[in-house]
């Protein structure tokens, strides 16, 4: 039974000029009892839904459209919850201080942040430190007429608002076994978990949170642990109350294999954390997406920025280093 990774589910490029996709990183994994991590990662997908209409004047090539824009319009998300931007076609370098001049981010209290690319086609915008509390943002990707440095244009324009909700946070220690949960700075509970084995440890680092889930169906064989039901770490197991961290398929959520997890239970995870029944389901209660769960104590690595939204994972020197137009500060809604 492994935790880390789950089964694999394909990206959609269905969209027209019409349309944009806009929706969270979102796959499910394979967190449960004993076994192995697997050996991909899953990917991502999402709901096409229309967001603007093509623009009259015919473009001078071929259309530069966004394939995501995330979070939704309309959400309530976390603190470390990114501005997160797909283009369905590679942007290249030269172009990516124009394009995120033409992604204009507002906000009701006004925060200093910046553009980071992951790879050619993936933008992010983030505060430098955490997003206030009750924060309103807006986002206006104003594409028309851009050029995407490779022979495509922008054709229209893309807007999403969204507000930070209440300051909620989870801090997870892998040696002490305890998961402990803020909200607005005042201390909520403190659980019993049980993290990554020594062969199979947890990301290290700040997961904002990409979604959640009351049940994820985990397989062994589609992340490519084990086909062989006789083997130790085959499982085919849907389980419930599962928070997703990243994209690679870390959760934290109830495993049957793991029932009471704690310093007195010699079960660990695959890299997942686990919870008892009664604390995963009100853990999952508290949390939204973009909420920071920041797990220490792993002999594994912080988990890389873009594995989902672990944007904070990067210290400020880094981000800017990935941005083209540097370091600013939202306009005032």
């Amino acid at each position: 039974m492994g935790q880390d990774v789950g089964r694999r589910r394909s990206k959609g490029r269905g969209i027209g000029i019409a349309l944009v996709t806009v929706a969270a990183l979102v796959g499910a994994s394979a967190c449960s009892g004993g076994g192995g991590e697997g050996k991909a990662d899953a990917k991502v997908s999402g709901k096409a839904s229309a967001s603007a209409k093509p623009s009259p004047t015919k473009p001078k090539g071929p259309p530069m459209l966004l394939d995501t824009i995330t979070p939704q319009t309309g959400t309530k998300v976390g603190v470390a919850m990114p501005v997160s931007v797909v283009f369905t076609n590679p942007v290249a370098a030269k172009a990516r201080a124009s394009v995120e001049k033409h992604m204009k981010v507002s906000a009701s209290t006004p925060v200093k942040g910046a553009w980071h690319w992951f790879g050619d086609r993936r933008a992010d915008w983030r505060p430098k430190t955490y997003w206030p509390s009750g924060t309103k943002v807006k986002i206006d990707a104003d594409m028309k007429g851009v050029s995407n440095g490779n022979g495509r244009y922008g054709v229209h324009g893309y807007t999403h608002t969204f507000t930070v909700g209440d300051d909620v946070r989870a801090a997870v220690s892998v040696t002490g076994h305890t998961m402990k949960v803020t909200r607005n700075g005042s201390a909520l509970r403190t659980l019993s978990i049980n993290a990554g084995s020594p062969q199979y440890p947890t990301w290290n680092g700040t997961m904002a949170v990409i979604d959640k889930q009351k049940k994820v169906h985990m397989t062994s064989c589609s992340v490519g642990i084990s086909c062989d039901k006789g083997s130790p770490n085959y499982y085919d197991l849907t389980l419930p109350w599962d928070v997703h961290l990243t994209q690679s398929g870390t959760y934290a959520h109830y495993s049957t294999g793991d029932p009471n997890p704690g310093s007195g239970s010699a079960r660990g995870s695959h890299g997942c954390v686990h919870l008892s029944m009664s604390d995963a389901k009100w853990f999952y209660g508290q949390v939204k997406q973009g909420d920071p769960v920041t797990i220490t104590g792993s002999p594994r690595a912080k988990a890389p920025a873009d594995n989902g939204y672990a944007d904070f994972n990067l210290g400020w020197d880094q981000w800017l280093a990935g941005s083209g137009s540097g370091e600013g500060t939202t306009a005032t809604l």
